[in-house]
């Protein structure tokens, strides 16, 4: 089986939307700064744009999976109106304690996203604020791995930044 469709992975928390913690209201989401142009710069490159998210907040019972999914649905719906298209979200509901195969550092959305997608692991990239996403993206063989942090590194990210307007 052939895989040659190449993927831009996003975390959503901190990279997305401004991580003002277990964001699932409407009016609490706010798109990064310079998000717009990153993802369309991206998408015109060829890339599938998906999401892998961890919302633990669900398994923490601080909101429900429907609250989870309009907040989605907002959230792909205002990107198509900048002719950004989001081709997948996958997210991980469980809390740490529940040991899942999805929840980030584990590799479950990756893989899902690999066999639904058809994707080269090698030629995509994860974008993503925290350890996890990048063990995960490694242990996915994701050849690219860019840290947005203002103060840590991390020795699985290929490339660590401030910010996302310094991606690309």
């Amino acid at each position: 089986m052939s895989y040659q469709n190449k993927a831009l992975f996003l975390d959503r928390d901190g990279i997305i939307n401004v991580d003002s913690g277990y964001v699932h209201k409407v009016e609490d989401f706010v798109f990064v700064d310079g998000l717009h142009k990153l993802l369309k710069s991206y998408q015109e490159d060829g890339y599938k744009l998906i999401v892998v998210t961890n919302q633990s907040g669900i398994g923490r019972g601080y909101y429900t999976e429907e609250d989870y999914m309009g907040l989605t649905e907002h959230m792909v719906n205002e990107l198509l109106k900048k002719d950004i298209k989001i081709e997948a979200v996958y997210h991980c509901p469980h809390s740490p304690q529940d040991k899942c195969s999805c929840r980030k550092p584990r590799t479950g959305m990756f893989m899902a996203a690999k066999k639904d997608h058809k994707l080269d692991m090698k030629n995509s990239i994860m974008i993503g604020d925290k350890d996890s996403d990048m063990i995960a993206a490694k242990s996915a063989k994701v050849g690219s791995r860019i840290l947005v942090s203002k103060s840590d590194s991390c020795e699985e990210a290929t490339k660590v930044v401030k910010d996302i307007k310094s991606i690309k």
